[in-house]
């Protein structure tokens, strides 16, 4: 006998705000946030997703959108789904849950998403002391293809997967987030000399009620408050997966996710079409309305077993990630090499993360000689199929991080190459991203060996 269609547990109607559901969704991650539905270990279930920015971004020639953001309302999950085995018995704390990626896609008759970098002084970006304002790519899905009016000569394939898949936490676990983050922000940028090179903002974005959204406890409840002030925000990942922003987590693939409380609690949302390593445009992927269908199974105590803690307490877990058989194929790629030494040539430390901002940097002025703006190469950069990869650090003092850019995706040939003539042709290519005006006073940094 053919296997069923999967059972659709959550659906969403793009036509109706978040909390408006039929089953509420969420932007928080608390245990005491009630379940929407129940599947059963081997069950194939569908769950529906609205975008990253609850519908809030439109299809159309303004950035403002952008600009005018109220993140506070970002990463509205769908579920959380309580799971429970054959017999009816819940996962329980302590359990692996592993989660099978079967089937996932953009919602019929919405084929199409954006890629954007927020306002530096609403939410910023990666590189956001260099583009300190708000910009917008509209693309378009043609089968697995995309492509955007804004970036034009480009062409990829998509590896659609899932921004945030994760489960609920204990309190415990919890009070450990909230703790460890409240440090981070209270003791401000001084301890950490990487904030005088990535200057994204704020440090850590904490419990507050402004936004929140509980799912099935509505804000009129006595406990709303008490839950809103301490339900963790959904933008990193953390110990419960979450919002890991893992590229290649597309059809076929697993996750082991650790259970912290009892029927696991479920929960997705923050679909991408197609997204670089890093997304470092931070609302950086190919954002779009979509679907997962997807298969539990409960591995009994397989914390213990599989899991090791990196850390004071049992808690201070990772989940593992199983990479599906399915993704683009390339064979040629542009590779940029960065090392740690920032833009004022100053030497960090083995420091990753100022060798991958200045790859980055290094393939967005390569990209400008070939009639691409720059604020286009930044938003290509954080949506195609590129691979980051860290490619040396022991060797002090320098980091070395690599950006790989597949060569297939543009409609030149953008490798280097001697030229009969010296200058060489320009290709202009007008049309450019959406974009808004910055209207703060933060300064912006420069190449100082750069004249443009």
């Amino acid at each position: 006998m053919a296997p069923s269609t999967p059972r659709v547990v959550v659906k969403v109607d793009l036509k109706k705000k978040p909390w408006e559901q039929e089953q509420p969704l969420h932007n928080r991650w608390h245990p005491e946030i009630p379940s929407v539905a129940q599947v059963k270990a081997g069950e194939f279930f569908r769950v529906e997703m609205i975008d990253c920015m609850a519908g809030t971004v439109k299809d159309n020639s303004s950035s403002a959108d952008i600009k005018h953001a109220d993140l506070s309302m970002s990463h509205c999950l769908s579920g959380p789904i309580r799971v429970v085995d054959e017999d009816g018995v819940a996962a329980k704390p302590g359990d692996l849950l592993a989660v099978e990626i079967c089937n996932l896609g953009p919602l019929p008759g919405h084929e199409w998403g954006f890629t954007a970098s927020f306002d530096r002084e609403n939410g910023g970006g990666f590189l956001t002391d260099h583009f300190p304002c708000a910009t917008k790519a509209i693309w378009y899905f043609e089968g697995i293809y995309a492509y955007s009016p804004q970036i034009p000569g480009v062409r990829f394939p998509g590896l659609t997967h899932p921004g945030i898949i994760g489960t609920a936490p204990s309190m415990e676990l919890l009070r450990i987030w909230n703790e460890r983050e409240r440090q981070i922000e209270e003791n401000g940028v001084k301890p950490f000399s990487l904030c005088e090179v990535v200057h994204q903002r704020p440090l850590a974005n904490l419990p507050k009620a402004k936004g929140c959204l509980l799912g099935h406890i509505e804000k009129e409840a006595p406990e709303w408050e008490r839950i809103a002030n301490e339900a963790a925000r959904t933008l990193p990942g953390r110990e419960n997966g979450g919002n890991c922003d893992i590229k290649n987590l597309s059809t076929g693939s697993k996750i082991y996710l650790p259970v912290f409380v009892e029927g696991a609690n479920l929960s997705t949302g923050d679909m991408h079409f197609s997204q670089g390593d890093g997304e470092i445009s931070f609302c950086g992927a190919i954002e779009m309305n979509g679907f997962l269908e997807l298969k539990c199974e409960i591995i009994r105590n397989g914390m213990k077993e599989y899991l090791t803690p990196m850390g004071p307490t049992p808690l201070h877990v990772n989940p593992i990630f199983e990479i599906g058989p399915v993704e683009p194929r390339f064979s040629e790629w542009l590779v940029f090499e960065g090392i740690s030494v920032d833009e004022s040539g100053r030497q960090h430390y083995l420091d990753a993360t100022v060798a991958y901002k200045r790859a980055v940097l290094n393939a967005i002025d390569y990209l400008n000689k070939f009639g691409y703006s720059k604020e286009q190469a930044y938003l290509l950069l954080s949506c195609c199929p590129c691979e980051g990869r860290i490619s040396g650090i022991v060797d002090s003092p320098n980091a070395v991080a690599t950006l790989a850019i597949p060569i297939a995706i543009f409609d030149q040939d953008i490798r280097p190459k001697t030229r009969k003539v010296p200058s060489g042709p320009r290709i202009v290519r007008k049309p450019d991203v959406l974009k808004s005006t910055y209207d703060g006073k933060l300064p912006i940094t420069k190449n100082p060996s750069c004249s443009t």
